[in-house]
């Protein structure tokens, strides 16, 4: 499979909110708010770094990195998501080479670290970890995660953007 990642240009916002509809159709965990979340991350200027997965002319994953809060700790952070990958392509590595891509080009960047609510199973290959030092409200801690480019690992509550809080734009 030979796919591009590449950041999101205009015109691309169509066929993202598509994708990511379909992406999280039916999911048990989804409650359908993702779609309207990348839109109002747009909105709001805290759509940091928005990366689709091209194959033949065709977006078939997406990946989106904001900017994350951790009460208590200083330096640049950034929250993972929403991931989407067109459903028929899912389990076939297009969701980890875009959050790869993403997380080299924050590194990149100097950015302290990524943190994602998730499930562990999933993301541990990725780097991720749960060490239960990070929260966000009554989540349990497995699913709290984190990647550290720089420093020591972080403790603390985890804050989104308001996006994710239906806030914003």
């Amino acid at each position: 499979m030979q796919i591009q990642i590449r950041d999101e240009r205009p015109g691309d916002e169509a066929a993202i909110h598509s994708l990511t509809q379909r992406a999280f159709a039916g999911m048990p965990f989804s409650d359908g708010s993702e779609p309207g979340i990348i839109l109002r991350l747009r909105k709001a200027g805290d759509l940091e770094l928005s990366l689709v997965a091209v194959d033949e002319d065709a977006i078939i994953g997406h990946v989106a990195f904001s900017p994350l809060r951790i009460v208590g700790v200083a330096g640049s952070w950034f929250g993972l998501g929403p991931i989407s990958v067109e459903p028929a392509r899912q389990k076939q590595g297009v969701g980890r080479q875009l959050v790869s891509a993403g997380l080299e080009r924050l590194r990149r960047q100097g950015a302290q670290g990524c943190a994602l609510i998730g499930d562990p199973t999933v993301y541990a290959g990725m780097g991720f970890v749960s060490d239960g030092a990070l929260t966000y409200g009554s989540v349990p801690l497995e699913y709290v995660q984190r990647v550290v480019f720089a420093g020591k690992a972080p403790q603390g509550e985890l804050h989104f953007a308001p996006a994710f809080a239906g806030e914003g734009g």
